[in-house]
């Protein structure tokens, strides 16, 4: 046999092992949402101020989804989207009494992925009532959020590791060490973790009035600067929406953290403090991965569950169609890639369950109504390419008036559904900000009625 044939017939076998080698050793794959972190609440999009060192860094080393969104901007429906890759209108969990159907105990990707031999974990805010349902999809489960019986920082100081009492944060974050350090290194697993972090402790108002608690380790960010105020945020503005919004949950939550200057300042850097604490537990599960000698077969995922208003148009909270509600951080990290991309087509929350399942090649019987965002991690690109995202906030709570739209690339049509209130149409190319209704001028007619038609035709889709 001569040189030639001998070298083609290593490379044959040291290909065939390492094929050997990825179908034994099925990838690690780590979720973690964070609630109420809008887009650009993270250095790597172009904020100057936050300090956000591990997210930067993943994102600089992964795919980062410029234009990632939530489907519904509330944390218990998009955390259910997330779970079940489903629209709201299909999982019909909305907050206010409802309880997610005990059917998804069985359709979610972690139920897939533990029948398929992955140890499952999940850790922090579910912020779904489904009737003890994780006992099904998770080996390890823990359940927590703000405690609201305590109205002042023991909201978020109430856990204690050890006899230690420690920020929610710090908590979660032990629990995610605590579970990859006590799993086997050739067990593959999807672990969960949920943090509470941003979110303002809303109880709080009713004794100090401050409503954003962090740990020590952050208490010097931001000291000595002054954040800019917020941009669109003019008496117009606030006078444009619907009486309903203007008087509902966004308002009341605008004054308990951003009607002043003095207050607007402590807020926006408490919720930057509270961000800087999640992103140092990301650092510390990257160095322990890579102590333990996995982080090179171990996947991370971040997400926000939803977007925020940080005084834009006079709000605060999200729930509405515009993007500062509906527009979040999304990061994919595949160490097996070892390539970067920036992506700016559409993606959503509704991808993930799609997107999990696939990079554990499970082909199972979840039928979602998302798409793989793997093609865009492995090329930058995908042949899934979304057009048109159907939004909506279905929730009949008098406070939050519900609406629903569509977004495409160039244009964003949004409606409420229960007031008497204009139609909303905006042009995001020439006016990102939303700022400009274009649904009441009549040049625009013909495209107000082609945007309802593609909004009908989505809602009797994903009803399905």
């Amino acid at each position: 046999m001569n040189k030639r044939i001998k070298l083609f017939f290593l490379i044959l076998f040291f290909c065939s092992c390492d094929q050997k080698s990825n179908t034994q050793n099925p990838p690690n794959i780590i979720l973690i949402v964070t609630d109420d972190q809008r887009w650009d609440a993270i250095g790597y999009a172009g904020n100057e101020i936050i300090i956000t060192p591990q997210q930067d860094q993943l994102a600089k080393e992964g795919t980062y989804f410029n234009k990632a969104f939530v489907t519904t901007p509330i944390c218990g429906a998009s955390r259910a989207t997330i779970i079940t890759g489903l629209y709201e209108r299909k999982h019909k969990f909305t907050l206010g009494g409802t309880t997610l159907d005990s059917i998804y105990n069985q359709q979610n990707y972690a139920y897939e992925l533990r029948k398929k031999g992955y140890k499952t974990g999940f850790f922090g805010k579910l912020g779904i009532k489904n009737n003890g349902g994780l006992t099904e999809s998770f080996s390890e489960h823990e359940v927590y959020d703000r405690n609201n019986h305590f109205k002042d920082h023991r909201g978020y100081y109430y856990k204690t590791i050890g006899k230690d009492t420690v920020h929610l944060t710090r908590y979660t974050g032990q629990k995610a060490l605590s579970f990859i350090e006590n799993t086997e290194k050739d067990q593959p697993f999807c672990l969960s973790i949920s943090f509470s972090a941003p979110h303002a402790h809303d109880g709080a108002w009713e004794g100090i009035q401050k409503q954003y608690f962090w740990q020590e380790e952050v208490d010097n960010y931001y000291r000595g600067i002054e954040i800019p105020a917020p941009k669109n945020a003019s008496d117009e503005q606030f006078n444009a929406l619907p009486k309903e919004v203007r008087e509902g949950f966004n308002r009341t939550r605008w004054y308990w953290r951003f009607d002043t200057p003095e207050r607007y300042q402590e807020s926006l850097k408490g919720y930057y403090r509270m961000i800087g604490g999640v992103d140092n537990e990301l650092g510390k599960i990257r160095n322990l991965l890579k102590a333990k000698g996995i982080e090179d077969n171990t996947i991370i995922i971040w997400m926000g569950d939803n977007g925020y208003f940080l005084g834009e148009r006079q709000m605060a909270g999200k729930w509405l169609m515009y993007d500062n509600s509906i527009r979040v951080p999304l990061i994919i990290f595949d160490p097996r890639v070892n390539q970067h991309h920036d992506v700016d087509d559409m993606v959503a929350n509704v991808d993930l369950a799609s997107t999990i399942l696939d990079f554990a090649g499970i082909d199972g019987k979840l039928k979602t109504h998302g798409n793989s965002l793997v093609p865009y991690v492995k090329t930058g690109q995908s042949p899934y390419k979304r057009e048109e995202l159907l939004i909506e906030h279905l929730w009949e709570f008098e406070p939050i008036p519900p609406s629903e739209g569509i977004r495409t690339e160039k244009w964003k049509f949004m409606r409420y559904r229960n007031i008497e209130a204009k139609e909303e149409l905006y042009d995001l190319k020439s006016d990102p900000k939303e700022l400009k209704n274009l649904a009441g001028n009549p040049d625009y007619s013909n495209l107000v009625i082609k945007m309802r038609g593609k909004l009908e035709r989505k809602i009797s889709k994903y009803a399905q």
